[in-house]
C-alpha cells in the first residue's frame, strides 16, 4: 500500500474545498477491481462537484471525477484480469464512491466496460460521460423509430460536450442537424462538426406555448426548463425528444398538448445507472459512428492539477467540446 495523487473534496465552513493532494491507497473503498487510471474527463457534473454549486458529493472526503479509462492492476472479478483496458462511467463515482481524478481507483467489476477495439484510453475519455450520454440519446431516438428521412433533429447546448458529440454522430448518420447555442461565435465550429443550421438559444428560452410550429422530428436536450418545453411544443407529429440534462433548471414548464395532440414522446436518458448491455451497445456504436477526426476537433487536454480551476468555467458554459484530463 502507498499513496497516489488525487483531487480530494472536503467539507468546509462555507461549502467545500477541492485540492490536489496525496491519498492513501488503504482508504480506497470496497471493490473487486483496482485500476491504474490513465485518463479522465471534465463533465458538467464534475464542475458542480468541484465548485460545490450543487450537492453532488454525498460523502466526505471524496475523490472527484465521474469517469475514467485505465488498466486493471488487480482483480478478483471473473470478467477482468491485470492488463485489461477498461472504461468506467457513472455508478456514483465522484458522488458516493471515490472517483476518477486519481492515479488509482477501486470499483466493482460489474461497473466496467472493456475498451472497444479501435479506441485508445484517451479517445474513450475524449468521449467520456458526455459523449456516452449523447450516444444513449441517439440510440433512444432510433428505438423510437427516428431516421434521417423523418426530418431535422435539434441539439441544444450544442457547443458543450454532449452537444458536440451528438452533432458529430447525428451528422455522420445522415441527419439534418439544427444546433441551438448561446455562443453564436461558435458557428463555424458547430458547422465543422456537421450542423446544417445554427439557431440562437434565445429562440427557445422564453416560456413555451402549449403548441408551436412543427420544426423538427426529434432532438437531444441537455438544457431542460423552458428550452425543453419549447422543443416539445415544436416537435412534429409522432416525434421524440431525448432529455439528458438540466443546465437551465430541473423544471419543465410545459403542458400535455404535445403528448396528446401530436403523439410526441419525451425520452429520459440516464447515464449513471444505465444497465451493462446498453453501456456496451453505446460504446460499440461510438467506436463505429464517431469520426476520430471530429473527436480530435472537439477535444483539448489538461493535466490533473488544472482540473479544479476549470470547474467554474464549465458551469458558465465557457468550455467548448470535450476536455480530457491526463492522470498518468
Amino acid at each position: 500500500m502507498g499513496t497516489f495523487k488525487a483531487i480530494r473534496i472536503d467539507k468546509a465552513d462555507k461549502g467545500t474545498t477541492a485540492t490536489l493532494t496525496q491519498f492513501d491507497e488503504a482508504e480506497l473503498m470496497d471493490g473487486d477491481v483496482t485500476v491504474k487510471v490513465e485518463w479522465s474527463a471534465l463533465n458538467y457534473k464534475d464542475g458542480l462537484a468541484l465548485t460545490g454549486k450543487a450537492p453532488v458529493v454525498r460523502r466526505f472526503p471524496m475523490i472527484a471525477g465521474i469517469d475514467f479509462a485505465g488498466t486493471v492492476e488487480q482483480s478478483s472479478h471473473p470478467a477482468w484480469k491485470p492488463g485489461d483496458a477498461v472504461i468506467c462511467t457513472g455508478w456514483g463515482m465522484g458522488e458516493t464512491h471515490l472517483g476518477a481524478y486519481a492515479e488509482k481507483a477501486r470499483v466493482k467489476g460489474d461497473w466496467l466496460v472493456g475498451l472497444p477495439q479501435g479506441l485508445s484510453a484517451r479517445d474513450a475519455m475524449a468521449i467520456g460521460t458526455a459523449g456516452f450520454t449523447a450516444m444513449l440519446a441517439v440510440l433512444a431516438l432510433e428505438k423510437h423509430g427516428l431516421t434521417p428521412a423523418s426530418g431535422p433533429v435539434v441539439v441544444t447546448g450544442a457547443a458543450g460536450g454532449v452537444g458536440s458529440v451528438a452533432i458529430a454522430v447525428l451528422a455522420r448518420l445522415g441527419y439534418h442537424v439544427i444546433a441551438s447555442t448561446g455562443r453564436l461565435a461558435e458557428g463555424d465550429y458547430l458547422k465543422s462538426l456537421g450542423a446544417a443550421e445554427i439557431i440562437d438559444r434565445n429562440e427557445l428560452s422564453a416560456p413555451a406555448k402549449p403548441l408551436g410550429k412543427e420544426r423538427w422530428a426529434g432532438g437531444i436536450d441537455s438544457v431542460g426548463s423552458h428550452t425543453l418545453a419549447n422543443l416539445l411544443a415544436m416537435t412534429r407529429y409522432g416525434g421524440a425528444i431525448a432529455a439528458c440534462g438540466l443546465a437551465a433548471g430541473m423544471d419543465l414548464p410545459s403542458s400535455v398538448a404535445p403528448f396528446i395532440l401530436r403523439g410526441v414522446c419525451l425520452l429520459g436518458i440516464d447515464s449513471v445507472m444505465c444497465p451493462l448491455p446498453a453501456r456496451k451497445a453505446a460504446w460499440q456504436r461510438l467506436a463505429a459512428d464517431l469520426d476520430r477526426g471530429k473527436l480530435s476537433e472537439i477535444t483539448h487536454e489538461i493535466e490533473l492539477d488544472q482540473v479544479a480551476s476549470l470547474g467554474p468555467q464549465i458551469l458558465a458554459g465557457q468550455v467548448r467540446g470535450r476536455t480530457v484530463v491526463r492522470i498518468s
